[in-house]
Parts: structure tokens; C-alpha cells; sequence
């Protein structure tokens, strides 16, 4: 069996891991920053606004129970990709709207599913597609928060 890794950020990643968790077919979901020039940056560097991370999820799936297009169709469907920097109370860069892609299929299939889910929204999508850089994994008490502290996902 051959796992794939997909990457996300949807906003604050701790609703993102939560959401992605119960899904069929999802091996593993860890928290962390990617998209930036800092190597190895702190909650504390990203939240400054300076290292161009976002707040991220790294899933790693069995394609051949989930799909990456369902896998998109989740992260669609659990943030609002019409917002610039922002979801909900969280603002700033590090909360942006963002698929990393970890292939040239990946990136097609990203491309697609935004030009697709389009349609639902009132205001054009904003969220970036990028290949994948390096993925920097988050402070451990950043883990599986909603698990360790309380707290639910809508999805």
C-alpha cells in the first residue's frame, strides 16, 4: 500500500487536523508551518507575520480509499476561500487559503476542484496553489489541541 501526502491550510490548523482526522482513508495528520523562507520557524516567528508560513496540515492518505478529489471537495467545503489572509476571527497571512501540491496530478486536480467550487461562491476564490515546499511540523502541544484540550470541528 502506497500512501500519498496531501497539504493544506485552511485557516487555524487545529480545526483542520480535527476535520481531516475522522475521515476514511486519512493515515496520519500532523499541524505545522510550510510556505515561507524561515527554516524550522516557532508558532511565535509565524504568528509575527515575517516568515511567510502559513498555519498548515500535512495528511498522509491511502488513495485507494480516499481520494485526493475528495480530499479537496473537504477542504473546500470547511473554509471560506473568499477571504484574503483571513478566516473567521483569524487574521493574517499565516491563515490563508492554500493547496500545496506534492505532484504535476495534484496540481491539476487543485486546479480543477477550484475552478469547479467556484460556482458556489458569491466572491472569487483566493486561495493560492503552490507546489509544496518544505513542511515544518508544529510544537507539539499544537497536536491533536482539540483532542488533548476540548474544542470540535463543524465537519
Amino acid at each position: 500500500m502506497a500512501f500519498e501526502k496531501a497539504t493544506f491550510a485552511a485557516g487555524c490548523f487545529w480545526g483542520v487536523e480535527t476535520a481531516f482526522r475522522k475521515i476514511k482513508g486519512v493515515k496520519d495528520v500532523q499541524v505545522g508551518y510550510t510556505g515561507g523562507t524561515l527554516k524550522n520557524p516557532t508558532y511565535e516567528q509565524v504568528c509575527s507575520h515575517n516568515t511567510g508560513h502559513a498555519e498548515a496540515i500535512e495528511i498522509l492518505f491511502d488513495p485507494e480509499i480516499v481520494s485526493y478529489e475528495k480530499l479537496l471537495d473537504i477542504f473546500w467545503q470547511m473554509h471560506d476561500p473568499t477571504t484574503y489572509h483571513r478566516q473567521g476571527p483569524d487574521v493574517g497571512s499565516q491563515y490563508r487559503s492554500a493547496i500545496f501540491t506534492h505532484s504535476s496530478a495534484q496540481a491539476a486536480q487543485a486546479a480543477k476542484s477550484k475552478l469547479a467550487h467556484s460556482k458556489h461562491f458569491a466572491k472569487p476564490i483566493v486561495t493560492e496553489i503552490v507546489p509544496a515546499g518544505p513542511f515544518y511540523r508544529a510544537e507539539e502541544y499544537h497536536q491533536r489541541y482539540h483532542e488533548k484540550h476540548g474544542g470540535s470541528c463543524s465537519l
